[in-house]
């Protein structure tokens, strides 16, 4: 999955560091770009389950609007991410630099922002 933002190394940084995945590629900005431009990735290492994700520096971002409000900018893509303690995740999410969002929708869910306003949900494992 490509993640369109702002800021995309220190994106890749946050969604390492929330996930445990590390950071596999960062590129610097193109010769047009400002100095948070370039491009980056996360990937799980070899034999591990997890997802792939790059992060790649749009110019023209503007941060999703959650939940959507008619003629305001829209999440294209959000990740939902199982974890054992929704408590404990929403925490660990929170000190990485995550914001929880104002309207949570259901009861084993949370919805946050990451720190380029991307949203995405922990959600408790089935048990």
């Amino acid at each position: 999955m490509t993640i369109g933002t702002s800021q995309p190394r220190e994106l890749a940084r946050f969604y390492s560091h929330v996930l445990g995945l590390p950071v596999t590629t960062e590129e610097g900005p193109a010769p047009d770009e400002p100095e948070e431009g370039g491009w980056a990735q996360i990937r799980p290492p070899e034999h591990t389950v997890a997802p792939t994700l790059n992060f790649e520096y749009e110019r023209c971002y503007a941060r999703p609007v959650w939940p959507s409000v008619s003629g305001k900018q829209t999440a294209s893509q959000h990740l939902d991410i199982e974890v054992d303690d929704l408590d404990a995740a929403v925490e660990w999410a929170v000190g990485c630099g995550a914001v929880p969002a104002e309207f949570q929708p259901q009861e084993d869910v949370r919805v946050l922002l990451d720190p380029d306003g991307h949203p995405f949900c922990l959600f408790r494992r089935a048990s």
